[in-house]
């Protein structure tokens, strides 16, 4: 295994990617972009996107002749200027820009020039009994590096000047979710490598289901407890093995792993509620060819009540 950081080669020049649009979640997803930027030791960017109605422009396309397309551009001006004034003591390198587009689709672009790009659950036009935001929704499935999508409950470290946005140092691990599949390597590479920007331990998580919720369809297998706790070791001892190599090549992290009883997004969204960051893959195993984003990790953005870290595992393998 190539324990060569993914998403990190020289051309990929924006760093940490943050989209704002000025609400609340929002400013939550620009903090953790700021300190994971600032951990990192990369750049970080600011990205405002505003929408255009059609027929906005004349023969020459630089022109916003409508007062509409000037206050959407303006508003989106106005947007930055807030993060300016968030990042003002902010000590690492920033860049502030705006563009025009749909957020999903500019986001998705410029994130194959990014190491991370990082959302907020909501936005402003989401409605408010959606559990997630349409942007945060879409783009971990379509993103050419991992997505970090940040929710309401995340909070940021009190601090004032540049202490706002160094890191805490706090005792929540790194999460990573894992199902010992080929693609289970790359979200271990990078849960490892958070972690070690995060100076936290890494827990290592696969779930496995519980036996005994089948047994009113199969009532003649006996010992469903023998069987689960059997199972439940074979799979310990695969998964400590399917490590090894992390831990021989991260030496100086604290790593555990476990095969915990329960459905994995239950599992999961438990965890995000002490871990720092939670970490998982847009696929894993049993997932349909023609579905973009894996059913546990879709469940677990809607449920997460902390940062959650979506890889894409099947463009990092190729």
């Amino acid at each position: 295994m190539n324990d060569r950081v993914p998403f990190a080669s020289s051309d990929r020049d924006l760093g940490v990617l943050v989209g704002v649009d000025g609400s609340a979640h929002a400013r939550c997803a620009l903090h953790f972009a700021a300190v994971n930027a600032l951990s990192s030791n990369t750049a970080l960017t600011v990205v405002a996107v505003y929408r255009l109605p059609p027929m906005m422009y004349t023969g020459e396309p630089e022109i916003l002749v409508t007062p509409e397309a000037r206050a959407e551009r303006a508003r989106a001006e106005t947007v930055l200027d807030d993060a300016r004034k968030y990042l003002r003591d902010y000590p690492g390198k920033v860049t502030f820009s705006s563009a025009e587009g749909s957020p999903t689709g500019v986001l998705t672009e410029l994130s194959g020039r990014a190491q991370t790009v990082v959302v907020g659950s909501h936005g402003r036009g989401g409605f408010i009994g959606q559990l997630l935001g349409s942007v945060a929704a879409a783009l971990p499935a379509r993103s050419q590096c991992p997505t970090v999508v940040v929710p309401k409950d995340y909070q940021p470290e009190a601090g004032q000047g540049p202490e706002l946005f160094a890191h805490a140092r706090g005792t929540g691990p790194v999460v990573a979710g894992i199902d010992l599949s080929e693609r289970s390597r790359i979200v271990l590479l990078l849960a490892a490598r958070q972690a070690e920007l995060f100076a936290a331990p890494l827990q290592v998580m696969t779930a496995m289901p519980l036996l005994r919720e089948w047994k009113y369809w199969y009532p003649e297998l006996e010992e469903f407890e023998t069987i689960t706790e059997r199972r439940q070791s074979n799979l310990r001892a695969s998964v400590a093995k399917e490590i090894a190599w992390l831990r021989q090549s991260h030496s100086c992290l604290e790593i555990t792993a476990d095969v915990e009883l329960g459905a994995p997004s239950d599992l999961l969204e438990a965890k995000t509620r002490a871990a720092q960051l939670t970490v998982v893959g847009t696929r894993g195993r049993g997932t349909m060819k023609s579905t973009l984003l894996g059913s546990v990790s879709r469940e677990l953005l809607n449920r997460a009540r902390g940062p959650v870290m979506v890889v894409p595992t099947e463009t990092a393998a190729q």
